[in-house]
């Protein structure tokens, strides 16, 4: 006990010292954005103690490059092919199936640079707006299945929907099938032993990415894994913003009442990379050697399809912030329309001024964010950027049937993105997401036709009423929006 109050005392004396060699710490080695290391010296400055316990939580970056050091070089397997398929693009000897293609070879030829994300023509998609027809679907995969099942969630919980699709695994691993569960450390928290017992005595595989240390604490807690991903024998494919629980079905009515979110079902030769990309982080958990059997560039012959389409995956172990890079360039590229959908509105510099000269320039934009907060800060501090992005003409909109869970991007009549991850800062610098760039007409003109039918469950958010808010509510903003580097 007194060798205790010995270090304690200790601590207290030379707190002051340890706040300022972490300072240093945060300028001279970790090379943040100024925006966020000025708030982290903010918060050591003022709450010495506990700003280093927030720091340890939810601010170390130290680590970030040891820890994802394997995983960012298994990455690079794919390199070779996207660096080949450039090479034939640019020698004119590729053969784009749609003439729009190549007009928006910039965008294509930057994802294949920037994340390796092989171009495929010959996908057909199928997009899921309530998780009703989602989780439907995706059990009737699951029942129809052959031969494999990989799954990869943030969020999986063991309610109702989370016990009948596990039940559904269980059966396929006791038929014999390859069955893996992947599921976030946070996300999947709640998780019991006891719950995927019978999974997993029936010859099904769960990993766990960056479990907590201790129960329900991780000091890994900003590093989470917001992918998810369904493949099934290499022939179907699920990616977008539903998790699995109860509440994805709108049947949390009293917190968030009907879910409004946005799937899509891939066949193609595009499910090589989604399932490359499972295997990556599936190999990252488990320390499993990848098996050299396994066919990543999967191709259906029978697939009568031709979207083209790029998946995208980024995180803290990307070069580069791939998937806000494609969102930047997709704003810039606009030039009539741009139609965004987010649950989370926290956009950096960048995104902010590109959303700003997209009004401003006649660009018919059009942002919808939910009417009420799952996370509050996050909900006020989408709030406060919105004013200026109003004076420059962009219009914003609240979801009011329920809670708007869907990341989907659309410009112009051709290029969409579909996936998991927001329109925050979050999503850019410190989750793992993957989003599918599509290029589609009619893909277009669906994702069109639902932001549509949305807006007639919105309200719009007028010049006026913004400027008329109460004290109270720019209070919020103000702190909100200074908290939002880390939120």
């Amino acid at each position: 006990m007194g060798i205790i109050i010995d270090i304690l005392s200790w601590l207290s004396e030379n707190l002051i010292w340890i706040n300022i060699l972490l300072a240093l710490l945060l300028v001279f080695f970790e090379r943040r954005n100024p925006t966020s290391t000025w708030l982290w010296l903010m918060v050591l400055l003022f709450l010495p103690g506990l700003g280093f316990l927030l720091y340890l939580f939810l601010g170390q970056d130290l680590s970030k490059h040891k820890q994802f050091k394997s995983k960012e070089l298994e990455d690079n397997s794919f390199h070779i092919l996207a660096e080949d398929q450039i090479k034939v693009i640019e020698e004119d000897d590729f053969s784009f199936k749609d003439p729009n293609y190549p007009y928006y070879y910039d965008l294509i030829k930057m994802h294949l640079v920037n994340s390796k994300a092989y171009f495929s023509q010959d996908n057909s998609v199928e997009f899921y707006y309530s998780g009703e027809d989602k989780f439907n679907a995706l059990l009737e995969s699951i029942n129809n299945a052959n031969s494999y099942i990989y799954m990869e969630y943030y969020i999986y919980r063991s309610d109702n929907l989370g016990k009948q699709i596990l039940d559904a695994l269980t059966q396929k691993a006791k038929e014999g099938l390859e069955v893996k569960l992947l599921v976030d450390g946070m996300g999947g928290r709640t998780l019991t032993k006891r719950f995927l017992k019978p999974f997993i005595e029936a010859g099904g595989e769960v990993g766990i990415f960056m479990p907590p240390l201790i129960p329900l604490i991780s000091i890994r807690i900003n590093y989470r894994n917001h992918r998810k991903i369904t493949i099934i024998d290499g022939k179907e494919a699920y990616l977008g913003g539903f998790n699995v629980g109860d509440e994805y079905l709108g049947l949390n009515k009293k917190k968030f009442g009907y879910w409004r979110d946005t799937h899509m079902k891939i066949k193609g030769s595009a499910i090589s990379l989604l399932q490359w990309r499972f295997f990556l982080d599936w190999r990252f958990v488990t320390k499993e050697g990848i098996g050299s059997n396994q066919s990543y560039i999967y191709a259906d012959e029978n697939v009568p399809g031709n979207v083209g389409i790029q998946i995208v995956a980024s995180g803290p172990d990307s070069k580069w912030p791939s998937v806000k890079d494609g969102y930047f360039k997709m704003i810039t590229q606009a030039r009539e329309k741009l139609y965004i959908q987010t649950p989370y509105f926290i956009p950096d510099d960048s995104v902010f001024d590109a959303l700003r000269i997209a009004g401003l320039s006649g660009v018919d934009v059009k942002i919808m964010i939910p009417n009420k907060p799952d996370h509050p800060f996050v909900y006020w501090a989408s709030l406060s950027y919105i004013g200026e992005l109003l004076q420059a003409g962009v219009k914003f909109y609240t979801y009011e049937n329920g809670f708007l869970h869907s990341k989907v991007l659309i410009i112009d009549e051709f290029i969409s993105s579909v996936g998991t991850a927001n329109l925050d800062i979050r999503s850019f610098e410190l989750n793992f997401e993957v989003n599918a760039f599509i290029y589609d007409d009619i893909a277009n003109l669906n994702l069109t036709e639902q932001f549509n039918r949305d807006l007639q469950n919105c309200k719009e958010i007028t010049i006026e009423e913004y400027l008329n808010r109460p004290r109270i509510v720019k209070i919020k903003e103000s702190i909100s929006r200074l908290l939002s580097p880390i939120l």
